[in-house]
């Protein structure tokens, strides 16, 4: 969910939308951008607005994932009054990409004050793991927990010290800036849990001028439930300017995703009020950066963070087969397109955008083709 200061951002974007230009809003043209030619955009689908399932508003969908092995995808809501995912299926070939069908809603057992980022199947398990950012200002903190396929809660993991909200928010995590992403490791033995921005003691958030402090990327051993290590990744200044000076703009990591087991994908989400969205698609080597599990505070100088390369800004999909860009919250490996005459077996990259029940915005499914290694 992204962050809000002075109001959530979907009440920013519905007086935006009704003060400013409603077609800047939801987009935004990066003219330098340039497509990776290892990405080839497939298409896009979307949800109806407020479409009513399974006793439940579908919308906040702020995690996504798929089972090859029953060919079903999950999505998480963020929804905090209702803990839940959705079971779909999500008709995907090489050429489309066609509407979603929802098949079942899952009530979620679940901590107070939920605020659910994301989720991953556990395939050897048959469960999901899934992450909550809490609400901070009520001293909830973030957290990630186990549930089995129909949502019942096996277990709650034991966080490192430095996530504990302190009262008066002179440490901690910011609110709505907690566990934004989720990752499993190729084999399913670990998983990595990703801040959206840093924790107060580490470093500021993002501006326009300055890139962000450090959040932390925590690897966590699924069969003891024990954090094992750590890396600091430093998200980009802010790219662009809101319409009007003082209003709302924001960066931070939305999603994470391994590559393979060295090397992940982190999607930076930006906002700008009376603009729009930039999606930024992030590559680094795990191994580029120093271990910080042991790091009270995160002091300049003191570690290095994880080296990274820009993969792809989705700016540049803009147009036949991409219609906007929104609060894209999601990334998940999709189906293995199977091989042709013309071409290898291709993997597929799906987003998902959280549409905050905002009718504003959209939730939208976007899927790409890799089409050489990123």
């Amino acid at each position: 969910m992204p962050p809000a200061r002075p109001l959530p951002r979907r009440h920013l974007l519905l007086g935006v939308c009704a003060g400013l230009a409603l077609a800047a809003c939801g987009h935004a043209v990066a003219p330098a951008a340039a497509r990776n030619p290892g990405l080839r955009l497939i298409g896009e689908a979307t949800l109806a607005h407020r479409l009513r399932f399974g006793g439940s508003t579908v919308g906040g969908l702020s995690g996504l994932d798929y089972d090859p092995a029953q060919d079903l995808w999950v999505a998480i809501s963020d929804d905090p009054s209702d803990a839940r995912f959705y079971t779909l299926h999500l008709p995907l070939t090489a050429e489309r990409l066609g509407p979603p069908e929802l098949l079942e809603a899952v009530r979620l057992d679940a901590p107070a004050r939920p605020d659910a980022e994301a989720i991953r199947w556990r395939p050897a398990t048959g469960s999901v793991l899934w992450s909550t950012e809490g609400d901070v200002r009520r001293g909830v903190g973030p957290s990630l927990h186990e549930s089995t396929r129909e949502g019942r809660l096996l277990r709650s993991f034991a966080l490192p010290p430095h996530f504990a909200p302190a009262p008066q928010g002179q440490r901690g995590p910011r609110h709505n800036l907690g566990f934004e992403g989720l990752a499993l490791t190729p084999d399913g033995r670990q998983a990595w849990l990703a801040m959206e921005n840093a924790l107060v003691q580490d470093g500021p958030e993002p501006t326009l001028q300055q890139p962000g402090g450090p959040c932390r990327f925590t690897l966590f051993d699924l069969a003891s439930g024990r954090a094992l290590a750590q890396r600091a990744y430093v998200p980009e200044a802010i790219p662009q300017a809101p319409k009007a000076p003082g209003l709302f703009a924001d960066n931070g990591v939305s999603e994470i995703l391994m590559l393979d087991a060295q090397r992940m994908l982190v999607l930076e989400r930006a906002y700008a009020m009376g603009v729009g969205n930039t999606l930024r698609l992030y590559r680094v080597d795990l191994a580029s950066g120093d271990d910080t599990l042991a790091l009270d505070s995160l002091v300049p100088g003191r570690f290095r963070p994880l080296a990274k390369t820009l993969v792809a800004d989705l700016s540049a999909y803009l147009g036949p087969g991409l219609s906007r860009l929104d609060n894209t919250e999601s990334l998940a490996w999709g189906p293995l397109l199977p091989a042709t005459a013309e071409r290898p077996a291709q993997r597929t990259l799906v987003l998902l955008s959280d549409d905050n029940f905002n009718p504003g915005q959209v939730t939208q499914f976007v899927a790409f083709a890799l089409t050489e290694p990123l």
